[in-house]
């Protein structure tokens, strides 16, 4: 496609999303990888939050969470996610569709080995998406399980990542007068090659 140059260039949608994420990352001020995520419940209802993004592979884009909560709970249950990276200060958004899979081996361990201490002992106390009492209770299971596992705890058997291994994936620069800029990676299959096409605004 001759007219995809700049931003859009290249033929590897990862390693462009890569490219923006690393550019967004001088100009955010918070959370340059903070996506917000859309599952769909057993009802058909959807839902969506913000959470953080921690990879993006040569194929997927993995991020981690309690598999007690609900996104989890609706993630298994439907084996599909969708996501949206924007970033004002770069008037550029990406959005991504696709199949999920479980990381829950020693990729999960080595992530959650790196989080700060507090944050792997709250992972443990937090029994996430289910109705809580009080702060007071939050912080006393917090300080049990801090006496309980010590200073190098293990992974929780209920805390992992997912991959998304997209489907889709659109890459949106903002335009003059709203006359955006819009590429997609589509294919029916993960084993299919990409088909690119520009959208109109």
């Amino acid at each position: 496609m001759t007219d995809r140059t700049g931003l859009f260039a290249g033929d590897d949608p990862f390693a462009i999303a890569r490219s923006w994420l690393a550019e967004a990352e001088k100009t955010e001020p918070n959370d340059a990888n903070a996506i917000a995520l859309a599952t769909v419940d057993a009802g058909g209802l959807p839902n969506v939050r913000m959470v953080l993004l921690k990879d993006i592979e040569d194929a997927a884009f993995v991020f981690y969470t309690n598999y007690e909560s609900a996104k989890a709970g609706e993630i298994d249950t439907g084996s599909k996610a969708a996501f949206v990276l924007h970033w004002k200060s770069l008037r550029r958004q990406i959005r991504v569709r696709g199949v999920t899979e479980r990381e829950d081996g020693p990729q999960a361990d080595a992530y959650y080995a790196s989080r700060s201490l507090k944050s792997r002992l709250g992972a443990w106390a937090s029994k996430q998406s289910r109705p809580l009492a009080s702060r007071a209770t939050l912080m006393a299971e917090v300080a049990r399980v801090t006496a309980d596992k010590g200073l190098n705890p293990d992974r929780p058997p209920f805390w992992g990542g997912y991959r998304i291994h997209p489907l889709e994936i659109e890459f949106w620069a903002d335009g003059a007068f709203r006359l955006h800029d819009r590429f997609v990676w589509r294919r029916q299959t993960l084993g299919d090659p990409w088909q690119i096409q520009r959208l109109n605004p």
